[in-house]
């Protein structure tokens, strides 16, 4: 019949569009409404038309676009994945679906629902629900007003409900077998709303243990509950769901407490400036001796050389992909990079290991989670950037390119690819638990060797340092690099043992002892000397005499950035060198490693004690000359 709409046979599905491009090809209110729809779906944006209205050239450029004002043409649609025609002439339109269809590229016209290949449908979003209308472009006015009234009618309380499902369905699929986890998930989908609604996590697990009891005719689930204190980022909470898992698995049912750490507030700096030690750590150690939480999940590369006396690593998880790994939407390969370009990440381990082989980058900072760093990657900040492989496993998140580095090119962090959990010291039985269910073995070996290394060389989690440990051929490989920064150079070894607890931790002290005698052969000692008068030091002098780079630092003053490098020696000759030093040793105090002290005098010795510097050797005299010699004897060793 003439004039009456035909529905093709469609569809609905959902797609996920991150980094992909798609084509508007128009400029005006359509185009607009067409374009807000693709870039909230996350796709990469160009628009094509003669004349382009300003609000959607602004919308565009600012979600990083791109607004190309000439007439449309075939090769428009080169990398598109799809394209949405939405222009006044009924002619172009035709010719951009043909176009479209002949370049396999999906196809929508927004003025003929009928020509394209898709159509799309209005959409109501509450939280993480998605409802969609589909009329097939015949009635968009009241597709709007099914919209409205979807709207109205699903408030907050449908995604709180939904929430709760889905935290019954995670711990279903731990403990329940796929019959009586489906029976179970259809019988709580039916409970009412404002009851789903305001259930929280531990009330969810009993009434999903209660449904269980009366599907099997009253045999109750023994289970055992404690809480874990997370990071409340989706990497977190994935490393986190998987632990609760695994305890699932052996009767004990967790409930996730997030907490805030100064990583997650400070975002404006780099981790290194934040000059705060353990900014992902210490807030979680604070919820397991406040009594919040039971036990805490990191990833083990954020955790320090040494735990505190109260703290204990109840286990190691099996290893994921340990290694970097390049991201960028336009280059293939690292090494395709070309001259200048930018590459982001926030690690001074990666930065100094890829700036070895690539002194002609611009190496900047990047924050953000693993989502934030991908989004800024597409909108065109960075031209790569560098992420853990295991944190892209996870999250099963990928740039157009991600290629790893090789582990012994650029060596992973201490600990990366494993989840530590951590405990009180005092808490074994539970400590008990998660260790036989979360822990692997091979890993934990792994793990040892990497963190003896770290002990030995008293070097915090911000060293430009790679420790990586594997089992090869039934042995044990550690290898290490250590960069220098101020010659841009990295420093390399290897140490081979057998496949033991006690010859792991051998091996991580042997590689640590190696990287430190290639470091004292690469730079000279660096000695901070506190002064409180302007005439020439007889100490510096007969220290730099001896080959060693001595810094004096008057009151006021900062000293060397402990980011770069922490002084190898502090040396008070004086009580009053300790405050003249004052503002110096609280930029030093935020570092989990320290300089070693000399002091001049037991009166020297006490005020540096005071300020909370221990000193390491203390003169019986005070003698210059005396003093001298004790200095020059501990720096050789």
């Amino acid at each position: 019949m003439d004039g009456e709409f035909i529905r093709n046979p469609m569809l609905p599905i959902a797609l996920r569009f991150d980094g992909r491009r798609a084509l508007v090809v128009g400029g005006g209110n359509v185009a607009l409404r067409k374009a807000e729809t693709l870039l909230d779906a996350g796709l990469i944006l160009d628009v094509v038309a003669p004349a382009i209205d300003v609000r959607l050239r602004t919308l565009v450029e600012v979600r990083g676009g791109r607004c190309i004002e000439r007439a449309y043409a075939p090769a428009d649609l080169d990398g598109m994945d799809l394209v949405i025609a939405a222009t006044g002439d009924d002619a172009v339109n035709a010719a951009v679906i043909a176009d479209a269809r002949a370049a396999r590229v999906l196809a929508s016209d927004a003025t003929g629902a009928n020509r394209g290949d898709f159509t799309m449908q209005a959409t109501v979003r509450v939280g993480d629900l998605t409802f969609s209308i589909d009329s097939g472009g015949s009635t968009p006015a009241f597709s709007k007003r099914l919209a409205r009234e979807l709207s109205e009618r699903f408030g907050p309380e449908y995604d709180a409900a939904a929430r709760t499902l889905a935290r019954m369905r995670v711990y279903a699929r731990a403990v329940l077998d796929a019959d009586e986890r489906a029976a179970v998930m259809r019988e709580m989908a039916e409970r009412p709303i404002p009851e789903l609604a305001t259930m929280n996590p531990v009330e969810a697990e009993h009434e999903l243990e209660e449904a269980v009891a009366r599907m099997r005719g009253g045999t109750h689930i023994e289970t055992h509950s404690v809480v874990c204190a997370t990071r409340a980022s989706a990497l977190a909470m994935t490393q986190s769901r998987y632990v609760a898992a695994r305890l699932a698995e052996h009767g004990v049912a967790s409930t996730l407490l997030n907490v805030t750490t100064t990583g997650d507030r400070v975002q404006d700096r780099p981790i290194a400036a934040i000059g705060s030690v353990n900014v992902w750590v210490k807030e979680l150690e604070l919820a397991l001796r406040d009594e919040r939480a039971h036990y805490a999940v990191h990833s083990c590369k954020d955790l320090p050389a040494v735990l505190p006396h109260d703290m204990a690593l109840a286990a190691i998880s099996r290893r994921e992909d340990p290694r970097d790994a390049f991201c960028s939407e336009r280059f293939a390969r690292f090494e395709e990079l070309p001259s200048g370009s930018v590459v982001g990440t926030s690690s001074l381990r990666r930065r100094a290991l890829l700036q070895a082989q690539r002194p002609d980058l611009r190496y900047e900072d990047v924050r953000g989670n693993v989502d934030t760093r991908l989004r800024k990657l597409r909108e065109g900040q960075y031209d790569a950037i560098v992420l853990a492989m295991a944190g892209l496993n996870r999250l099963n998140a990928r740039a157009a390119h991600t290629v790893p580095f090789a582990p012994d090119i650029v060596v992973p962090a201490v600990g990366q690819g494993a989840l530590a959990v951590e405990t009180l010291a005092e808490k074994t039985d539970i400590a008990a638990r998660i260790r036989e269910a979360v822990n692997d073995a091979e890993t934990e070996l792994c793990v040892i060797a990497e963190r003896a290394a770290l002990r030995e060389l008293r070097a915090g989690c911000n060293a430009p340092l790679g420790i990586h440990a594997r089992i090869v051929d039934g042995r044990l490989m550690v290898d290490g690099a250590y960069a220098v920064l101020e010659r841009n150079a990295v420093i390399r070894e290897r140490v081979t043992t057998a496949a033991t607890i006690r010859d792991a931790r051998g091996a991580g002290i042997e590689l640590a002892q190696m990287l430190t005698a290639a470091l004292q052969r690469e730079r000279p000692k660096l000695v901070v000397l506190p002064r409180t008068q302007d005439r020439p030091s007889r100490i510096a002098a007969e220290l730099r005499v001896r080959g060693v780079e001595v810094v004096e630092v008057r009151d006021g003053e900062h000293g060397p950035d402990p980011n770069e490098r922490v002084p190898d020696l502090l040396i008070f000759p004086s009580s009053g060198s300790v405050d003249a030093a004052r503002e110096y040793l609280q930029v030093l105090r935020r570092y989990e490693r320290r300089p070693h002290v000399a002091a001049m005098g037991p009166q020297s010795g006490a005020a540096a004690r005071d300020a909370g510097f221990e000193p390491d050797i203390v003169s019986g005299e005070a003698s210059i000359d005396a003093f001298v010699a004790m200095i020059a004897e501990h720096l050789d060793r």
